[in-house]
């Protein structure tokens, strides 16, 4: 059944709210496992690349699984995806902390990604069609606070738990509270419909081919592989790049990260409000990066420690304030009725992004780079800006 668009705030924001929980727990699960990486180098005796090429396949498969989730939830409807991929990243958590060796985690982490992979997609199809168009901005906002939210618990969480039971205990615990909130999204399910294509059936690949060829939603991918190469190999790898590289104790070094990622809930935050107040998101965006690109650069001359999370903090808040905008720029290039192709495809980008850059920066550190992986970061940020500008340049003269 569609959805009409809802006109009470009660309603629109019991939309956010549940929405954005689903985020947060895509993200949280997004970074389970990667706190616990030198627990799992010691334990199996594999170097920081192999590792990294862990990440790297969760990522294949959650991109390979958004681009055809889009097709799905234009046909069939945000709801059944979204539920769905929930369960197979709770449960496959839980299987995974069954893992007799390294290689068994190949095959769970494909599981795991493959569920990941709807959550875009199915957001914000929910979001554009329950919620007021004025009230977008500050959906987009939340809905990214509560990803940013789910980053920052996930390290504490995970490291946490296996200091105080052991990482097979950890993850089997984070699993089942993910199945706990999925339980409880399933009773508030009729908040959690979405407009389906009236042609959806009809909408395949090949025939989606001249829509994702549009230079304005190129665009927006190549900001998504970019930034996302970047961010993700900063959240993956930083807290061992400042241990193996400046002598920083990993408890100080993930508490990097989590300045890092409570810095950018503060920049979304912000950023809703900036996307709310301009038309020019191209500019916020770019201001964003930027900051973010100068940030990074300091990172990789050695900060004095009383200044590393603060400087942490505020490369977060640099580009988390981006996010609104960089959210409505995708939204102003989708042609009406092709919200849920569009973003799939789009939002793939954030997996191959987040593919290339923990195996990149697993290669810096295991040939003793990790200096050098925050100059890289920098130079990613920047290259993101032109891609930015190029999506301004290029936007069609109607979106929809």
């Amino acid at each position: 059944m569609d959805a009409s668009p809802p006109q009470s705030f009660r309603r629109d924001a019991r939309v956010i709210g549940l929405v954005g929980v689903a985020h947060g727990l895509s993200h949280f699960f997004q970074l389970a496992l990667p706190p616990l990486f030198p627990l799992l180098r010691i334990e199996f005796d594999v170097p920081w690349a192999l590792l990294g090429a862990l990440v790297g396949v969760y990522y294949a498969a959650s991109g390979i699984v958004q681009f055809v989730a889009g097709f799905w939830v234009d046909r069939f409807g945000a709801r059944p995806v979204l539920l769905g991929g929930m369960a197979l990243v709770a449960s496959a958590t839980v299987l995974a902390a069954f893992a007799p060796s390294i290689a068994w985690l190949f095959p769970i982490v494909v599981i795991m990604g493959a569920g990941n992979g709807v959550f875009h997609p199915a957001d914000f199809a929910i979001l554009n069609a329950n919620v007021a168009p004025r009230r977008l901005g500050h959906a987009y906002s939340t809905h990214g606070i509560f990803g940013n939210l789910g980053y920052a618990i996930a390290p504490i969480a995970s490291f946490g738990l296996a200091s105080l039971f052991g990482w097979r205990e950890a993850l089997a615990l984070m699993g089942l509270v993910g199945i706990v909130v999925i339980g409880v999204l399933v009773t508030q399910r009729g908040y959690l419909t979405s407009q389906r294509a009236d042609d959806g059936k009809r909408q395949t690949i090949l025939g989606s081919v001249g829509l994702f060829r549009q230079a304005a939603i190129l665009a927006c991918f190549a900001y998504f592989v970019v930034q996302t190469t970047a961010s993700i190999g900063l959240q993956t790898f930083a807290p061992s790049a400042l241990n193996a590289g400046f002598g920083i104790t990993l408890a100080l070094a993930n508490s990097a990260i989590t300045a890092y990622l409570l810095g950018g809930t503060a920049g979304i935050f912000v950023g809703g409000f900036l996307a709310a107040r301009t038309d020019r998101h191209d500019r916020v965006a770019s201001a964003g990066l930027l900051a973010g690109a100068i940030l990074a650069a300091l990172i990789a001359t050695s900060p004095p420690l009383p200044l590393l999370l603060p400087t942490f903090a505020a490369v977060g808040f640099a580009l988390g304030a981006t996010g609104p905008s960089r959210d409505l720029i995708v939204r102003s290039a989708t042609p009406k009725g092709a919200s849920g192709r569009v973003y799939g495809f789009v939002y793939s980008g954030l997996d191959v992004g987040s593919m290339l850059g923990p195996v990149w920066f697993g290669l810096m550190l295991d040939h003793g780079m990790a200096p050098q992986m925050f100059i890289v970061v920098a130079v990613l940020l920047l290259v993101a800006i032109m891609t930015v500008v190029q999506v301004r340049r290029v936007m069609p003269a109607h979106p929809g």
